[in-house]
């Protein structure tokens, strides 16, 4: 894994002391920052992974500026869309905030497979084999510009006995491990570092969006018997299938819900904003008998004063050839993965887009399997108007501590930007003055 840069990797958070952690949920449509007290909490039956009680203190939220497709394509709207999130969360909370765990969406996210064997000659396996076993797995993997957001051993097997949770203890001759490493691009993940570190603030880790989906909307079954998640955001549609309480999978396409109202601003010449409302109140991707006789009120591009009338029926068909077309293009995609469709097969929707009338029944449809609307679970103090699928990456990443002590990773100074503890702003300030000085 030299070959690959490293995210920054944060400590596990220990299941006996309470922590107030910042998140950042950073999207195409949107960019939300959430500060919340975590507190040693007793296991539950429904969230068996999570350790802690959250409690929301202060949330923010602004129209996000500055990125595209999850990617930040203006640094400086970037930053000023970010320090407005943070800033109005800081307020609310009373707590200021020097770090942050944020979300990726971009940058080609995705997973790849990674295996290895070791012999231990008949030797009781210990914490030592475990960690050169899974060394020996992630150490298969090198492709230039990529960065590593999550290592995470999937089973186990000692002598050719499979699905081993965890060896430890155990007495064998040779032992293997599966583990799923999801990535991205290096670029993007770089940008939107930068993008918070100037706003004087540390990155703590960089979560994949579908994984913190997962975390917040997935209960403990659902994960265990196998599900994928699907987060319909702005700008792109992200997968993250979850097998045996573990992630097993992430993919994305960049194609979401800014997608859909850019069509509807092209097909009846309306401003994006317009576009944006009629999709909110009025917008569906199936057809019903009463859309002939609905009427909705539009008011064209340059005529501001004049509104005209249409069916509903017409807002219905530009919406629904682009729902289906994504929707079939994730099928496609999971396809391909091995992750095939069917009866038996849970989809669990998120993201903002995830909303629009009739979708969970378009997925029904497409998918042929069981689907349900993903709300985030186990959160206490938030606002109802967060109480959506739309926040569920963001809540998403204030579980994420309760469960990184599950990934595999070794930081290291190299090539790329491994920045495990996270230098942040004044780090960058003294390599600039280093270099030019």
């Amino acid at each position: 894994m030299n070959a690959q840069a490293f995210t920054p990797r944060m400590k596990p958070l220990s299941a006996r002391r309470s922590a107030i952690l910042c998140v950042l949920d950073v999207g195409t449509s949107k960019v939300a920052c959430i500060i919340a007290r975590l507190m040693p909490a007793e296991p539950s039956d429904l969230l068996r992974g999570r350790t802690h009680a959250c409690r929301v203190l202060g949330i923010g939220h602004q129209r996000s500026r500055g990125l595209k497709g999850g990617v930040v394509v203006d640094m400086d709207e970037a930053e000023k869309a970010i320090r407005l999130a943070v800033d109005a969360a800081e307020r609310m909370a009373g707590v200021q905030a020097e770090s942050l765990i944020v979300n990726l969406s971009g940058g080609r996210l995705g997973a790849d497979q990674l295996s290895a064997k070791i012999r231990i000659g008949g030797q009781t396996v210990t914490s030592s084999e475990v960690h050169h076993v899974l060394e020996a797995a992630a150490a298969r993997t090198g492709r230039q510009g990529r960065t590593t957001l999550h290592a995470l051993p999937r089973a186990y097997s000692l002598d050719g006995a499979p699905s081993i949770r965890d060896p430890k203890g155990m007495i064998g001759d040779e032992l293997a491990a599966t583990m799923t490493v999801v990535s991205c691009d290096s670029a993007p993940a770089r940008n939107l570092m930068l993008a918070i570190e100037r706003c004087h603030l540390d990155v703590e880790a960089v979560v994949a969006t579908p994984y913190a989906a997962g975390l917040a909307a997935l209960v403990d079954d659902e994960a265990e018997m196998g599900s994928i998640v699907i987060d319909f955001g702005g700008g792109t549609t992200s997968m993250a299938c979850f097998e045996d309480n573990r992630l097993a999978h992430v993919d994305a396409i960049a194609v979401g819900g800014g997608h859909i109202t850019m069509d509807i601003a092209r097909g009846l010449t309306l401003r994006l904003t317009d576009a944006e409302r009629l999709k909110t109140y009025y917008g569906a991707c199936i057809s019903s008998p009463s859309d002939e006789r609905e009427s909705i009120a539009v008011t064209q591009m340059g005529e501001s004063e004049h509104a005209s009338h249409m069916p509903k029926s017409q807002l219905v068909r530009i919406i629904k050839p682009r729902v289906e077309e994504i929707l079939e293009l994730v099928r496609d995609r999971l396809s391909a993965a091995g992750y095939t469709s069917g009866a038996g097969q849970r989809f669990v929707m998120t993201g903002g887009a995830s909303q629009l009338t009739g979708l969970a029944e378009a997925a029904r449809r497409i998918f042929g399997g069981q689907v349900r609307l993903g709300r985030p679970l186990g959160v206490k103090g938030l606002p109802e108007s967060a109480k959506n699928p739309a926040f569920a990456a963001a809540i998403g990443l204030l579980v994420y501590p309760q469960v990184s002590g599950l990934e595999h990773f070794e930081p290291r100074r190299g090539p790329g930007f491994n920045i495990a503890g996270g230098e942040g702003y004044v780090g960058n300030v003294v390599r600039w003055l280093k270099s030019n000085f």
